[in-house]
């Protein structure tokens, strides 16, 4: 069998379909030629690509999930009503680098996807975006990895961004997280235990 890097799976629960989604980047030598590299990056064409299963020890063949002409990395799905999102890394190097966030949108977590947004962050390099609804914004954290700190962008229409890299703050060192919401009362419990 041949192995292959992946990098940043995920895995969501597909209630309407009733399996788990798992989802992952990574690189297939000789598929999209026209988006590959040479030299020491020829390891760095990643599509999105997917499996599912019911019970973790059973799963369908994997399958292409994402591709829409660039490089792609680092995606996320999240609902969104009775749709769903799903942010992602705009990975391409050449002709000019990009490294952005993105957003796609589809009536089902395994597409078929809306075309691709414009960029939801700014000149910065970004990537491992985490998103949530808080109230009436969206807000996407992400991994301004050059300037080695964490970043924030929201939306109240998914279309318009501002960044608000400047209200949060983080852990030096953290990297690419997740965000998922708790009650109150684990948050109470979690501020009570001391370090």
């Amino acid at each position: 069998m041949n192995q292959v890097p992946s990098w940043a799976p995920e895995v969501i629960f597909d209630e309407k379909a009733g399996h788990f989604l798992i989802f992952w980047s990574t690189t297939i030598t000789g598929r999209f030629p026209e988006t590959a590299l040479s030299g020491s990056r020829s390891d760095r064409n990643h599509r999105i690509y997917s499996t599912t299963t019911r019970d973790f020890a059973s799963f369908t063949p994997v399958r292409l999930h994402y591709d829409a002409g660039f490089n792609v990395v680092d995606a996320t799905l999240l609902r969104d009503g009775d749709a769903w999102l799903m942010f992602l890394k705009n990975e391409t190097e050449k002709p000019e680098p990009e490294k952005n966030i993105r957003l796609v949108r589809a009536a089902s977590p395994s597409g078929p996807f809306s075309p691709v947004s414009p960029p939801s962050t700014g000149a910065y390099w970004a990537e491992g975006p985490t998103a949530i609804k808080v109230g009436d914004y969206w807000q996407v954290y992400f991994d301004k990895y050059r300037e080695r700190r964490y970043g924030m962008v929201r939306s109240r229409d998914l279309v318009n961004w501002k960044d608000c890299s400047d209200k949060v703050s983080f852990p030096d060192g953290v990297r690419h997280g997740t965000v998922l919401a708790v009650s109150s009362k684990i948050v109470a419990k979690l501020m009570e235990t001391e370090p």
